[in-house]
Order: C-alpha cells, then sequence, then structure tokens
C-alpha cells in the first residue's frame, strides 16, 4: 500500500501538465470558434460575392424635333421719318400770329404762321406803281418813234432822230418788263408772309413767339420756326455686318433668296416691348458701301404706320428672312453643352451608352436652337439630366417631347 502511494505521488506533476494541455487546446478551439462567429457577424449579406453596382441614372431623352422653317435674321435699328422739314421764313419780318398747337397733325398746305404783311403790301403797291409809269413811258417812246418814222420818210427827221427814238422805245419796254418782275417778286414776298405746311406729319414746337423779329431770306443765318416730320410711312434703319451683307449677296446670286436690292424682301419689325412681330414692311434700300470704319453696311425698310403709333427716333428690332423655306432640325438650346470653343449634344446609343456629337449650331428659332450639321433625325439626344450623363457611361433613357414655344406641350 505504502508503495503504491508513493508511485502515485510520483505520477501526479505529470497527470497535472497533461490536464494544462488539454484545457489549453480546448480554450483555443473555443476562442477561434468565437472569432469566426464574430467575423461572420461583421460580414455584409452576399460576402460571399462583391456589393451590386448602383443603377444607371435616368435622363430624358427625344429625338430633334423636324420642322419646316425660314431662318431669319435680326438687328437692331431706329425709325426715322420718310420726309423731315425745317421751316424757315423766307422774308424778314416781325411774326403777326401762329395758326397751330405743338405737336399737331397737320395737312399739307395748312397755315402755320403769318408775318406781319404791311410791308411786303407797300412794297406791291409801289412796284405796281412803277409797272403803270414803265407803261406810260412805253407808250410815249412808241408815239415818237412812230413820228420820227413819219418824218423821216418825207425826208423831215434825220436817221438819226429815228434811231434814238427806238432805242427810247427799246429802253422803255425793258423797263416795262423790269417793273413787271419787281410785281411778281413783291407779290412772293406778300405770299412768303404766309407759312404754309410744305409736306402733312407731326409738327414740332414753335421756336418763336409772337411779336419777334424774324429773319428770312435765301441767304445767310435765317430763323428755324417749327419742323415737320411725315409718320406715314415710316422708315426703320439698320446696320448689317459685312458678313451678314456678303451671305445675302451669295444667296441671292445663286437663286436661294430675294436681292435685297429689289425692295421685294419682306420684314417684320417689333418694338422693345412686344414679344411677336406685329408690323410687316419691305427692304427698300441698301447704301453703295461698306463703312470702313465700322465694317457695316446701313439698309433701310418701310413700314406703313396708318395709326400713326410708330414715331421718328424710336429703337425697334427688324427681322429679314435669313434663307428659303426648309427642313431644320431643332433642340432645346440647354441640351447644347460647351466644350471651349465647341458646341456638342450628348446622345444615347441603343445599349444606353452616352455619345456626345460636335454639331453647328444655328440661331434660335421659337425657343429652340437650329442645328445646321452634326446629327440626324434618327439621333436621341439628351434633354434633361446632362449632368448625370458622363460621356462613355450608361444612362437610363426616359422618353420626352420637343416643341416648340407656340406650340402646347403634352403632360
Amino acid at each position: 500500500m505504502a508503495e503504491n502511494r508513493t508511485q502515485s505521488r510520483r505520477q501526479s506533476p505529470a497527470r497535472r501538465a497533461m490536464r494544462w494541455t488539454a484545457a489549453l487546446a480546448l480554450l483555443f478551439i473555443v476562442a477561434a470558434g468565437a472569432g469566426l462567429y464574430w467575423h461572420g457577424l461583421s460580414e455584409p449579406a452576399g460576402a460571399a460575392g462583391r456589393a451590386p453596382a448602383p443603377p444607371p441614372p435616368e435622363v430624358v431623352v427625344s429625338h430633334p424635333l423636324r420642322h419646316e422653317l425660314v431662318e431669319w435674321d435680326e438687328f437692331t435699328g431706329q425709325f426715322a421719318s420718310v420726309e423731315y422739314v425745317e421751316i424757315r421764313a423766307r422774308v424778314s419780318g416781325y411774326l403777326d400770329s401762329i395758326h397751330f398747337q405743338d405737336g399737331q397733325i397737320v395737312r399739307k398746305g395748312d397755315l402755320l404762321f403769318v408775318i406781319d404783311p404791311r410791308p411786303f403790301e407797300n412794297a406791291l403797291a409801289s412796284a405796281r406803281a412803277q409797272v403803270a409809269q414803265a407803261e406810260a413811258r412805253l407808250e410815249l417812246a412808241q408815239r415818237q418813234v412812230q413820228r420820227s418814222s413819219e418824218l423821216r420818210q418825207r425826208d423831215f427827221a434825220s436817221q438819226s432822230v429815228l434811231d434814238e427814238r427806238l432805242e427810247e422805245m427799246r429802253q422803255a419796254s425793258a423797263a416795262l418788263d423790269a417793273a413787271k418782275a419787281a410785281v411778281k417778286d413783291a407779290e412772293l414776298n406778300l405770299e412768303f408772309t404766309r407759312i404754309t405746311a410744305p409736306v402733312g406729319g407731326r409738327i414740332g414746337r414753335h421756336e418763336v413767339s409772337v411779336g419777334n423779329l424774324v429773319a428770312g431770306g435765301s441767304g445767310g443765318v435765317t430763323t428755324l420756326l417749327t419742323t415737320i416730320v411725315s409718320l406715314d410711312p415710316i422708315h426703320f434703319y439698320f446696320d448689317m455686318s459685312e458678313a451678314d451683307y456678303l451671305a445675302y449677296q451669295r444667296a441671292a446670286a445663286s437663286g436661294k433668296l430675294t436681292s435685297t436690292r429689289d425692295g421685294k424682301v419682306p420684314v417684320y419689325a417689333r418694338l422693345g416691348d412686344e414679344k411677336d412681330w406685329p408690323r410687316e414692311g419691305r427692304l427698300d434700300f441698301v447704301d453703295n458701301r461698306v463703312d470702313r470704319g465700322a465694317g457695316t453696311i446701313r439698309a433701310r425698310a418701310v413700314f406703313p404706320n396708318p395709326d400713326l403709333f410708330l414715331t421718328p427716333g424710336q429703337f425697334g428690332r427688324i427681322r429679314i428672312p435669313g434663307s428659303e423655306p426648309y427642313e431644320a432640325l431643332l433642340v432645346p438650346d440647354v441640351a447644347l453643352v460647351t466644350d471651349q470653343s465647341n458646341k456638342l449634344v450628348l446622345t444615347v446609343a441603343e445599349d444606353g451608352t452616352v455619345v456626345p456629337k460636335l454639331v453647328r449650331p444655328g440661331p434660335i428659332y421659337d425657343g429652340l436652337r437650329i442645328i445646321r450639321s452634326g446629327i440626324g433625325p434618327e439621333d436621341t439626344i439628351i434633354i434633361n439630366g446632362m449632368m448625370r450623363a458622363r460621356p462613355g457611361a450608361k444612362v437610363a433613357p426616359r422618353p420626352g417631347t420637343i416643341a416648340l414655344a407656340g406650340e402646347p406641350r403634352p403632360g
């Protein structure tokens, strides 16, 4: 028994070491299992593969709008009267009366001013008296010529006496003609004391009041009394660049446009507060030279103005046809993307890939931009959501509509 207890005490350290080793191994296994368990909890669902990619962004697309139109070029200009007259006196004198209200409409021949006529009436009477004197002298000279001629035939008078009588008669006849011319001049001066409107239109304010001395005459400084401008029809002057003028000339030479010089080109005008083009006229004049300093050429249109609404000096806009009618492609102006000096539109391929295309834009027509080249009617254009589209990336196109500004939009 004592020997067995001794042997048992000798074996207990070895057993204890084995027990610790087994406990450590069990602890390691438990820790490893717990680690795998927490690692599994920390991983998202579907950890066996990659996370799914986000869906492609949605954009609104449409085919370009096909529309038959005429391209118009717009210019800024100014209305001007067809006739502008400065009313000045032809004779000098004191202003006697004024026969109009400032700013009223006058007709051709209406009485405007009267200069005191009494001095001119006296001058006319004096001229007529001189005519009577000249007629009396001529009659006396004719009788003396007749007597001298009879005496000469009887040889009772010399030829020199007859020649003197003939000369006196010719002088008297010339004096009578001069006196008659003086009468006509006096009559004109008397007529000029009544100043009438040479043209119809709107008159300005009177520059001289009654009682003031008016300086008239054909030479020197004359007094400005007032002005008259005609209103119907009315002119519209504007300047176009040399490039625009050359383009019109080329188009007219090729038969694509009517010549700007034949007076048949239709044009339209509007004022600053008008959105439409309610005034129709025609282009009736293009200047004969290009301004060397500005590189522009002056053109003129004429418009009817029956209601006298348009006033000389007003500014406005004019548009003239830049092409014959043709079918154009139109896109919203916001669909154009600027890349330095180039203009692009973003198109969507059949697989949803964004493909940029270089285009040559034209002018704005009824709220849309004309595209001259670069795309076709079958292309799908991004018209909304360009900020979400990237060249070469995929997008989710949603159908949209392109409509003119004057047309109702669906939805």
